[in-house]
């Protein structure tokens, strides 16, 4: 079976694919100095609930946006479960171009998005990732990542909003009633909630005449359905595509022989 990890800036999510289905998804919040036994403490629990043992786990697959994350998450897989991880990075093989300048700069979950999304509903597409920050990837008809755009995400705003200006509450985000607030907590949430919905509009207006050619939009992401709600751009939501382009990686690559210790400093 499959480990796949999707280590955020806000979570970390574990799942583990038998070859068929997801058999579980579990998500912890994102500490740099989470060691690796913390992990499998949490971990093995989790795993026991859904009758899975250490040794179910004979591949695994990690991709993060937090470089300090790596280190413990690999300790995790070669400690605990004795399988060297494959490391999502622009270095392996992914099967279609990435074509921009640094392709090493490209955060992991946007190329994984771009995997997926392609492998399941075909370009060219925009993919929109609700999460601490808010990305629009595009992939061409031939899965090519063509690169995208990088906006703040709508919690790292609200709080933005809050702690620059005094007077102004920290907020929950929601769809109002309503455009016009008619108190200062409404007022917040309309411009929250419907700047939001502009941005996601404006962007994939402007891709879309860019590229030049119809685009499909799918997102992801927890707040994914919320704006789903308050616009016809997004057509698709599928909250499981960046753990799919996990799965996806790993078919496509070979497992990583396992690097035993006096390994500590092998990452």
């Amino acid at each position: 079976m499959l480990l796949a990890v999707d280590a955020g800036n806000t979570n970390v999510v574990f799942a583990v694919h038998d070859g068929t289905e997801w058999r579980g998804r579990w998500r912890v919040a994102t500490r740099d100095d989470r060691t690796s036994d913390e992990y499998a403490v949490w971990l093995l629990a989790l795993l026991q609930h859904v009758g899975l043992k250490p040794a179910d786990i004979d591949h695994c697959v990690i991709g993060t946006v937090v470089p300090a994350a790596l280190y413990n998450l690999r300790r995790l897989s070669r400690d605990w479960f004795n399988v060297e991880p494959l490391v999502a990075r622009a270095t392996v093989h992914w099967g279609f171009e990435i074509k921009v300048e640094r392709p090493q700069e490209v955060g992991a979950d946007r190329l994984l998005n771009a995997l997926a999304s392609h492998t399941h509903y075909k370009g060219p597409l925009v993919v929109i990732d609700f999460g601490t920050a808010t990305t629009f990837d595009v992939v061409d008809k031939d899965g090519s990542y063509l690169g995208g755009v990088i906006a703040p995400g709508i919690n790292l705003s609200i709080e933005a909003l809050h702690r620059a200006a005094a007077r102004l509450p920290r907020i929950g985000i929601g769809r109002p009633q309503a455009v016009i607030g008619r108190d200062t907590v409404a007022a917040m949430q309309s411009g929250v909630y419907w700047g939001y919905v502009g941005l996601i509009e404006g962007i994939v207006g402007r891709i879309r005449g860019e590229y030049d050619a119809p685009l499909k939009v799918i997102a992801t992401g927890g707040l994914a359905p919320l704006f789903a709600e308050g616009t016809t751009v997004i057509e698709r939501i599928d909250q499981d595509i960046t753990l799919e382009g996990l799965r996806l990686l790993a078919e496509r690559n070979p497992r990583p022989i396992l690097q035993k210790t006096g390994s500590r400093d092998a990452v």
